[in-house]
């Protein structure tokens, strides 16, 4: 009895606690954020996840997969309060890159080696900007938070090969027709020089809806859901081949031939809601 006595007392002054003002710190510090703030938030599924997992032993916790919508967990973004109830969003993500993959393989048939190397070389550019407005309620230091963005988005990729056996009457070409796997095939081609993907175009507007909690003067954690429609376009890209042949019906000799065909192009529509789980955010404001 005594311990039921102890425990009800010690969760009413808790409770007494949380539901106190407690607006600003015993240092004076505001907990919320203020007009001309600036805010910038990370994801924080991945801490959430780390933290589960860490107390329990289980790598399979999840607090959902996150924001999916245009991969704003993959973009810089931040807030501009115009007054205690309304903020200004932008959103921001430029990314290139490139991945160099090599095949070493002999083509000897006899004791001495003969080693060959192709390779293949991918590169990639994205770029999502995005802008919107949020409004806010609440007197205590969980808000509710919602509002509207806008984002476009823009991207591309090409893949490149360069082989280490070239063409020849003389021997047929042993070269690399799958990089993922590492095999080979001897032949006169035709085989892929260069893979130009078409551009792509991305478009998407959404709403969203949360709650934002102040734990410590200007940080919080959010949460939030998103609804909106997503709009892309991928352009024709090209696919350029080489291969030893003869170069047309009249020619008497083999030669490298080059050719460029165009791929085809895509394009999707999608009203829907923009996460799996929760968008679960950790917020700095200063």
């Amino acid at each position: 009895m005594k311990k039921r006595v102890l425990f009800v007392a010690s969760l009413f002054l808790a409770t007494a606690t949380f539901a106190q003002d407690g607006l600003t710190s015993k240092k004076g510090e505001a907990y919320l954020p203020e007009a001309g703030d600036w805010s910038i938030g990370i994801d924080a599924n991945p801490i959430i996840n780390y933290a589960g997992n860490l107390f329990n032993g289980n790598t399979f916790n999840s607090a959902g997969a996150g924001a999916t919508w245009f991969a704003p967990n993959m973009a810089i973004y931040g807030k501009m309060f115009k007054d205690e109830t309304t903020a200004y969003r932008g959103m921001l993500r430029i990314g290139f890159g490139s991945t160099t993959t090599t095949n070493i393989f002999d083509t000897s048939s006899t004791v001495t080696p003969v080693e060959l190397t192709d390779e293949m070389k991918t590169s990639y550019n994205n770029i999502v900007l995005g802008g919107g407005i949020e409004k806010r309620r609440g007197n205590t230091r969980i808000q509710g938070v919602y509002g509207a963005m806008i984002m476009i988005g823009f991207g591309g990729s090409s893949t490149t090969y360069d082989y280490g056996h070239g063409f020849s009457d003389d021997v047929v070409a042993t070269w690399t027709d799958n990089f993922t796997a590492g095999t080979t095939t001897t032949s006169n081609g035709p085989r892929t020089t260069e893979m130009k993907n078409g551009s792509t175009f991305m478009l998407g507007l959404q709403g969203f809806i949360g709650v934002e909690w102040f734990f410590a003067p200007k940080v919080s954690l959010g949460a939030e859901y998103t609804w909106g429609l997503a709009m892309n376009s991928t352009g024709e890209g090209e696919q350029t081949t080489e291969q030893w042949t003869l170069a047309s019906p009249s020619a008497t000799a083999n030669s490298l031939v080059t050719r460029t065909t165009k791929t085809g192009k895509t394009s999707s529509f999608g009203l829907d809601t923009g996460i799996s789980g929760a968008n679960i955010s950790l917020n700095f404001h200063f």
